[in-house]
């Protein structure tokens, strides 16, 4: 019948649809009371105007800024615990410590390389690294550990009806851990793999990150290696980090942060796991070597300036047509990050910019800075140029990174050095204005980010007690005028210049002619000085 109303006439569907109506109906009304309580037992669920009994009450996200507050306690024996709860079902809690490799100057350097390496591993409670995981992906959580040359990191990112558990991991994983034989021994050979294969990759910036600082800083606090020596590896035991871990892991030193959690319950499951449970030292004394014990290295970091080279063979990229290059890194001393000049000398980091000649562009991946403008559209020979500005409690370092072709070391030298030189010169409004929006836009997306609030509140609180709203650093960087430039670029330009290089560097100048180029006005080197023996 439906067969014959679908290829019928309009007359013809009319008809059917009305048959089928009556159909319907008819059969509706015939339908007994015990059909009608059969159909009403399918699902235990009330009728859709009424709740749904047992569910929690519905939590609404909220925008308010006396929602987003960050609130901080200090506990009896001075642990600090900070939280800023925030909208959501998952959370962000770990641990940051006042410690790294810039302490390292009676140990062997590479101690907080190691820490990285064996975190999460078998503690008192949980007999192997699956244990743990097993554990954590319950509550659909991940973990990480993150060695810095002022801090040591350990997070953990899950559902926050899951926080009591993952507090007792963290607890577990800084003050508990085994550090099995068999666990030092995979710590070494991942370093040694690490290591390797930094050595064969064509990106070099995690290297000249450490030559740069070994430079400006020689031989103390932030100019200490952050990665571990090769010659160090064999060197560093299990009493030693044991040492480290009891002079360095102590509440003072500590503050354990989160977001998207309850702060009473935060505080309630740091006196549990990290006060009222021992660690593993004060449980057992005899894991360490009292009679080895040094005092922290509390001294202030001494900018020295200087010189780092390698001379080595850089593999090349795996893209046909690519030249082998050189590295280069100039730096000077810049500013901590409590210094009142700190937000305009990330300003100017930001209007120096740049980044590498295949970028794909816009406006909104820094093609308009400087380095951009100036060295990248210019010097088709030059393949990379970014600068960095790093800040810590006593000091900062301001840097550029380029590289270019064995043949245009010299001539890559002078262009950056020239840059430096003319941070001060034509400053724009248009280019000011530029780099305050990019630089606020960008301190607000990172924000955005879960992991990311954590260690801005950690590192705040360890830093200064207190935590600024991004609210405060927006406003400071719209104060931020084209004076306030020029003051920090003559700052930067009053210090000795840092330079590390890596590659072939058979035309590398030295230091002497990089300190004179910075001298001059106009950042040119002395002319080259010809001689029969060369």
């Amino acid at each position: 019948m439906l067969r014959l109303c679908h290829q019928g006439t309009p007359r013809t569907a009319r008809l059917c649809h009305y048959i089928s109506s009556r159909l319907f109906s008819e059969t509706a009304s015939t339908e007994t009371d015990s059909d009608l309580s059969f159909r009403g037992r399918v699902t235990d669920m009330p009728p859709m105007n009424q709740p749904v009994p047992g569910l929690p009450e519905p939590v609404y996200s909220d925008y308010k800024e006396s929602s987003q507050k960050t609130q901080i306690t200090t506990l009896a024996n001075g642990l600090r615990i900070a939280s800023e709860n925030r909208f959501g079902e998952f959370c962000t809690v770990g641990v940051v410590i006042d410690s790294g490799s810039r302490y390292e100057v009676a140990y062997p350097s590479g101690i907080s390389h190691f820490l990285e390496k064996l975190a999460f591993h078998s503690t008192s409670k949980y007999p192997d690294k699956d244990a743990m995981m097993n554990n954590l992906e319950q509550h659909g959580g991940i973990c990480d550990s993150q060695a810095s040359r002022d801090t040591m990191i350990y997070a953990a990112s899950a559902y926050n009806t899951g926080l009591n558990d993952v507090m007792k991991l963290l607890g577990e994983v800084v003050l508990r851990p085994r550090i099995t034989q068999e666990e030092l021994e995979y710590a070494k050979q991942a370093i040694y793999f690490e290591l390797e294969t930094l050595a064969m990759r064509p990106e070099q910036e995690t290297l000249l990150m450490d030559m740069i600082h070994a430079a400006a800083y020689r031989d103390n606090t932030l100019g200490l290696p952050k990665l571990c020596p090769s010659n160090n590896i064999n060197k560093i035991d299990r009493p030693m980090i044991f040492n480290y871990l009891r002079q360095h892991i102590v509440p003072k030193r500590m503050v354990i942060a989160g977001v998207g959690v309850d702060h009473q319950r935060l505080v309630d499951s740091a006196q549990k796991f990290f006060v009222d449970e021992k660690s593993v030292w004060e449980a057992k004394p005899a894991l360490y070597q009292p009679h080895k014990s040094v005092n922290i290295d509390e001294s202030v970091s001494q900018y020295t300036g200087g010189l780092v080279q390698e001379e080595c063979e850089i593999p090349q990229f795996a893209s046909a047509g690519l030249p082998v290059l050189c590295h280069v890194m100039i730096g000077l001393e810049g500013c901590s990050h409590q210094d009142d000049d700190f937000i305009a000398m990330c300003v100017l980091n930001m209007m120096m910019g740049g980044g590498g000649s295949f970028s794909a562009g816009g406006p909104g991946k820094g093609m308009y800075t400087r380095l951009y403008t100036n060295v990248l559209n210019k010097y088709h020979w030059m393949y990379s140029a970014t600068a960095y500005n790093h800040a810590y409690a006593d000091s900062g370092l301001f840097c550029i990174h380029a590289s270019a072709p064995p043949a245009q070391l010299r001539d890559m030298v002078e262009v950056i050095v020239k840059e430096m030189v003319f941070m001060t010169n034509n400053i724009t409004e248009t280019e000011l204005r530029r780099a305050k929006t990019q630089l606020q836009s960008m301190l607000l997306m990172n924000l955005e980010s879960r992991p990311v609030v954590f260690e801005d509140i950690a590192r705040q609180v360890l830093a200064t007690g207190h935590r600024k709203r991004p609210s405060y650093y927006i406003e400071a960087i719209e104060k931020i005028t084209r004076d306030n430039i020029i003051a920090v670029a003559r700052r930067l330009l009053s210090s000795q210049p840092s330079v590390a290089a890596r590659g072939d560097l058979r035309h590398m100048p030295s230091l002497e002619v990089i300190q004179a180029a910075f001298l001059n006005s106009e950042g040119k080197m002395p002319a080259r000085k010809l001689s029969l023996f060369r």
